[in-house]
């Protein structure tokens, strides 16, 4: 298997990435896929998170993180059917291809910010700065619930990923608003895909409700997953998986 074979088994075309999201994931840094999630798809996985936080409790996500002030759960693809599309979406996996090249899967978290809570620094997901185009890490926010201005919406800088530095070496309070900050809005469904050298940050969630959404987070393939998949795969799970679901794994 390699990633051209992967890409074309999971559905991926020339034509699958439209022009406008390719300019846009380019220019910005990000840019949103409405309705990849049905209706009866938020039902489902908003169903299975809910049992697997009340499942888990204090060590619900402590295969890669928690976070004080938000529900956090890890190791997604391997606890549930629903979570398969978050690594094997044409739509998605074209835009990772256009922004990477070769990627894998390295890791399917979830994140509620809870009320009152869920306010982060800028930051990148990338340990430094690199130069414009030498992307390493790319991520996906899936909105299990309607990202609004009081909810705790993303923040992003448009344009920062080619900016050749990270947060905490060129502002001198990363936890601060920025002038040219936009919030990532939009209803549930939609994904928004964003390179992870783009600055961004979780805002405070001001609604009385927690705002729900899961990270399929990828790198390229040379480098180590943030949360080693072969490690965690689950025989069943690697079972019920094609060879190209597998090779996005990297299992």
């Amino acid at each position: 298997m390699d990633m051209a074979t992967a890409l074309a088994e999971l559905g991926v075309t020339e034509s699958t990435l439209d022009p406008a999201t390719a300019e846009r994931l380019d220019r910005d840094g990000y840019a949103p896929l409405p309705d990849v999630l049905s209706g009866a798809q938020l039902e489902a996985i908003r169903a299975r998170l809910a049992e697997l936080l009340a499942a888990e409790g204090d060590r619900a996500g402590i295969e890669v993180h928690q976070e004080a002030g938000t529900n956090r759960l890890s190791d997604l693809a391997n606890k549930g059917e629903m979570f398969e599309p978050c690594f094997t979406d044409p739509r998605v996996l074209a835009c990772m291809a256009h922004v990477l090249g070769d990627f894998k899967l390295s890791s399917l978290n979830f994140r509620a910010a809870l009320p009152g809570q869920g306010h982060q620094n800028l930051h990148t997901d990338w340990g430094g700065p690199v130069e414009p185009g030498d992307y390493q890490v790319c991520n996906s926010i899936w909105l299990l619930d309607d990202f609004t201005p009081s909810n705790g919406a993303t923040r992003v800088v448009p344009g920062s990923h080619r900016s050749g530095t990270v947060p905490r070496l060129a502002l001198a309070d990363p936890a601060g608003p920025h002038s040219d900050e936009v919030l990532i809005t939009g209803p549930a469904g939609t994904v928004v895909i964003f390179n992870s050298h783009l600055w961004h940050g979780g805002t405070q969630n001001r609604s009385d409700r927690p705002r729900r959404a899961m990270h399929s987070y990828f790198t390229r393939r040379r480098h180590a997953q943030q949360q080693d998949q072969k490690k965690y795969i689950r025989p069943q799970t690697r079972a019920a998986l094609s060879p190209a679901a597998q090779f996005i794994l990297d299992v």
